[in-house]
């Protein structure tokens, strides 16, 4: 059994403390908000999971695993948290999206592990700490001792944990699922349903390309049929479902274009690539009102 504390009690955050307790792990959800349990509705079950939820800092300790679960532009506000949670022993797994995962954290965690992550789910949050699961399922670490280490804690349990040899082609892969479904779904507030249109597939289709194309400007060995393959998955998801983006912006919660699209336009200005649709969808995306 192993100590874990996930902050965040967002939909990726509340799966992740699920799966956790579900293998038997003493697990602490680290929230904003108080919540008497964990409930998670998944293919039309909804669950009660009574696990440790904390909503002050002062109140934990450290543990042998954190898992930094919130959205990327939200991670300085992890700091209170990460001083009282990592200790001697602690790995720190940072499980969100965009690049640079290691660079955001180190600040706040000085020697400490730092494993980044990347997970494949499609997880709602419709309430504190109440979540609804529509689809995918799966997790990308780095190879290596810590790697390994993690995909133990999650043996045996919906949410396998896959370490990759080659992490930044999967970082690169994991921004390119995220290129078009998320801001298009946010930007015409429709779910899934909306990238099965004939004109919105070719507009994403575009939006991907150009992520290629600034990718292996950078070094990364994406191609165009890793864009066309992203674009076939997205045709495979719950319709009804959406993207975190989308979801923060019905919340009225603040996006994180500037860690997806706006990390695309920042690299492909530094490369000398041109992006104009990820740029135009950027310009839109900072003129949305909270």
């Amino acid at each position: 059994m192993a100590r874990t504390a996930v902050i965040g009690a967002g939909g990726i955050g509340c799966l992740i403390a699920a799966y956790a307790h579900d293998c038997g792990h003493a697990v602490t959800l680290c929230a904003r908000t108080p919540a008497p349990v964990l409930r998670l509705e998944q293919d039309g079950v909804t669950r009660d999971i009574a696990l440790r939820i904390e909503s002050e800092p002062e109140n934990v300790g450290p543990v042998d695993w954190v898992v930094i679960a919130t959205k990327a532009q939200d991670t300085e506000g992890t700091a209170p948290w990460l001083q009282r949670l990592v200790g001697a022993e602690t790995i720190v797994v940072v499980a969100q999206n965009g690049i640079g995962h290691e660079d955001r954290v180190r600040p706040l965690v000085g020697e400490a592990p730092i494993l980044p992550a990347l997970i494949y789910t499609a997880v709602e949050r419709i309430g504190p700490a109440h979540v609804i699961y529509h689809s995918g399922n799966g997790m990308s670490v780095p190879e290596g001792a810590h790697g390994a280490a993690f995909a133990a804690l999650f043996a045996g349990s919906p949410l396998p944990v896959t370490p990759t040899p080659d992490f930044t082609k999967a970082v690169w892969r994991k921004l390119l699922s995220n290129t078009a479904a998320n801001p298009i779904t946010a930007l015409t507030l429709r779910r899934m349903d909306v990238m099965h249109e004939a004109e919105i597939l070719a507009l994403a289709r575009e939006l991907l390309l150009e992520t290629v194309a600034t990718a292996r400007a950078a070094g990364v060995d994406l191609s165009e049929a890793d864009a066309d393959e992203v674009l076939a998955l997205h045709q495979t998801y719950d319709i009804n479902g959406g993207t975190s983006m989308l979801y923060d912006r019905l919340a009225g919660r603040p996006l994180e274009h500037e860690y997806l699209t706006g990390a695309i336009v920042a690299i492909a200005e530094r490369q000398g690539v041109a992006v104009p649709r990820n740029r135009m969808i950027l310009t839109l995306l900072r003129a949305l009102r909270p």
